[in-house]
Order: structure tokens, then sequence, then C-alpha cells
């Protein structure tokens, strides 16, 4: 039977997100700890634990079939790698930060600068673009300290909560790639592998979905319920049950996390009371 290869960071927040979201796809294997690679007990998939930095060149050899890397890495590495979906999580972004102390009013402000980083190709891609000359010094690392050991003037490198630059006096001035986790594979993948993958990426949606939903109750009078439908923002038409009280039922839909907020104070002025939000571990449409 034929299997498919994923591989996933050996270590890091990359990693656990990355199991995370297998397990909740209802993926088992064993204890992956010092493994290299485990096999699935319920799956076609073998997972394969590897430095983050290896990770496109064993993709694009065909030494594996899918990854869950950062597009910063894919940007990085310049190979030939196909994004199959965005899955939400490690976000982060590249970008150019500089001493405190410095003055910085426009992109200009970087010219003949030395800037230390790890993502050289993504950096030089940047400078080409605006027309900017400086000189790249690749480093391996902790990148933030080159400026306050004189290495650098300035550096490019992934920021998330930006904590580690104000620690080392450092401010970000400029964004030059977003980035969140991803599922790829390369352009040379097996496609008698497809209906595998159609199969995980099934999954794989139903958590996504659930993550960015909530299922959500409340009572409302009979006479206001198809003023509270309206403003909820649900896949389908609500759920509606009597409650033993007369004149009143209870309304159960599923909404967008996002809108909730924006929605609740219409759905109470509107008549909806005791409202209930619950999480949804899976979502299948």
């Amino acid at each position: 039977m034929k299997k498919i290869n994923l591989a996933i960071q050996k270590s890091g927040r990359l990693n656990k997100d990355s199991i995370s979201l297998l397990e909740k796809a209802g993926i088992k294997f064993e204890n992956f700890k010092d493994e290299l690679k485990v096999d699935c007990q319920n799956f076609p998939l073998s997972i394969y634990f590897l430095r983050n930095s290896d990770i496109p060149r064993y993709l694009t050899d065909a030494v594996v079939d899918l990854a869950i890397i950062g597009q910063n890495l894919i940007e990085e590495s310049e190979l030939n790698i196909n994004e199959i979906m965005e899955l939400n999580f490690s976000k982060c972004r590249v970008s150019i930060a500089v001493p405190q102390k410095m003055k910085f009013n426009e992109i200009g402000d970087l010219n003949n600068l030395k800037i230390a980083t790890s993502y050289p190709n993504t950096l030089k891609k940047f400078l080409s673009i605006n027309k900017l000359r400086c000189e790249i010094h690749k480093i391996n690392g902790s990148v933030e300290i080159a400026p306050n050991i004189g290495l650098s003037d300035a550096i490019c490198d992934i920021v998330s909560s930006g904590n580690t630059l104000y620690k080392n006096n450092l401010k970000e001035v400029l964004t030059i790639f977003d980035s969140q986790a991803v599922l790829c594979n390369s352009k040379s993948f097996d496609i008698s592998k497809n209906e595998i993958l159609n199969k995980l990426i099934f999954r794989i949606n139903s958590v996504l979905r659930a993550k960015q939903s909530k299922y959500i109750l409340m009572n409302v009078p009979n006479d206001k319920i198809k003023t509270v439908s309206s403003l909820l923002p649900v896949l389908k038409s609500p759920t509606i049950l009597p409650l033993e009280m007369d004149g009143w039922s209870s309304l159960h839909t599923v909404i967008d996390d996002d809108k909730f907020w924006e929605s609740i104070d219409s759905i109470k002025e509107a008549g909806a009371e005791d409202i209930l939000v619950c999480p949804i571990e899976k979502m299948v449409l």
C-alpha cells in the first residue's frame, strides 16, 4: 500500500503546532522523541523529523512527499516548492531592524549599511527590487546581537512578538515578507499518491475550520427569531428548538470566531439572552 512521507521540524514551535494539527486530524503515532521517522497507525503516512533548514532540499529531492514549513523558508530556499494550503499558525515576518538610537525615516536610509541576516536570498531580492546597495553579512544563529558587537549596522531576521528585538535595543523599521506555516510539496510530487493527499487535506481542513469557528446557543423570544437570525453571519440557517417556557426558543448555530464580537451587541439588543459560546473540535462540510 502506498504511503505519503511528511517532513516536519524536529524541534521548536513549528514542531509542536504541526504535531497538534496531525493529532487533531485523528492521525495516531507512537512516541516520536529522538526518532528520525515514525509510521502512523491509522493513516498511510510516515512522519520525518528533520532540521528545519534541510526540509526544502529533502522535499525537492523527493526524499519526502510533503512538508509543513514556514513560507519564509520556502522564499529563502528558492527551490521548486508548491504551497498546497496555509495552516494559520507559526505566523511571523521577515523584517529589517536597526539600533534604537539610529534615525530612520525612509527606505533609502538603508543604503550603504552592513546588514546581518540568516536570510541572504530573501534580503538580496528585497534590496534588488528597491535598488539599494548594502553589504550582506550572512550569519547563523543569534542575528540580533550583530549590531551590538559591531558586526553590522542592521539586521534582517524573522520577527514574531518583537520582544527579542526590544531586549537587544533594536527597532523594526521594515517588513519585507509575511509568513506562516504551510503544507507543501514539490512540483515532482507523485500523482499516484493524490488520493491519500486529498484525504489528508480534508482532515486538516476540518480541523482548521473548527479552530476558526464557534458553536453558539442563545434563548430568543419567538417574535424576535427572524430579526436575530438576520444578524448572525452563519454558515446556513440556524436550528430553532422550542423551550418549555411559552413564547421562547433556543437558537443554535455556528459562527466565525472573529465575527462573533462584531455581532454580539446587535444580537443582544434584538432580544437574545443567555448566550453560550462553545469550541468545536472538528467541522466537516
